[in-house]
């Protein structure tokens, strides 16, 4: 079997990773290219990573979070009442693993959705299934499915 056939196959098999990988080892000189187990293993090793990736873009498209927040971009201090010990607890996603609840309270324009968002894309990258929802669609959302009688449905959802 030829490189152009295995590079076929794993584009058939939807093998991305393993393809790009593949791809760049034959485009190297001989003395450079990876040999037996170890290209197996960096196949495998960038196989794994795209799909990680495409998962959390997945996740993340899903959520469909209002704001491109991230985590590192939280300013943390006392005029939001927000501390740096406070924000690596929330980093580590500890309260996802428990099945706890965050509220964000605060005034017009100091900052929830954004800081929501960020958590939202944070869980996303840990590999949780994520849902941004505002008060007012939260409520809305509840209403109508207990009108159409989906209510047990959206529960167990969120």
């Amino acid at each position: 079997m030829n490189t152009t056939q295995t590079l076929e196959q794993m584009k058939q098999l939807r093998l991305q990773g393993m393809y790009h990988a593949y791809r760049t080892q034959l485009e190297l000189p001989l003395d450079q290219q990876l040999d037996g187990h170890d290209l197996v293993a960096q196949l495998v090793q960038s196989e794994e990573l795209t799909r990680s990736n495409e998962k959390t873009a997945y996740y993340l498209k899903l959520a469909k979070l209002r704001l491109p927040a991230t985590v590192e971009q939280i300013e943390c201090g006392p005029a939001r009442n927000l501390s740096k010990q406070q924000m690596a607890t929330l980093i580590e996603g500890r309260y996802l693993q428990q099945g706890e609840n965050i509220l964000i309270t605060g005034s017009t324009g100091c900052g929830k959705s954004y800081l929501a968002c960020a958590l939202g894309h944070q869980a996303c990258l840990q590999g949780y299934k994520t849902t941004y929802l505002n008060m007012n669609r939260l409520i809305e959302k509840v209403t109508l499915s207990k009108l159409d009688g989906s209510y047990i449905k959206l529960l167990n959802h969120l």
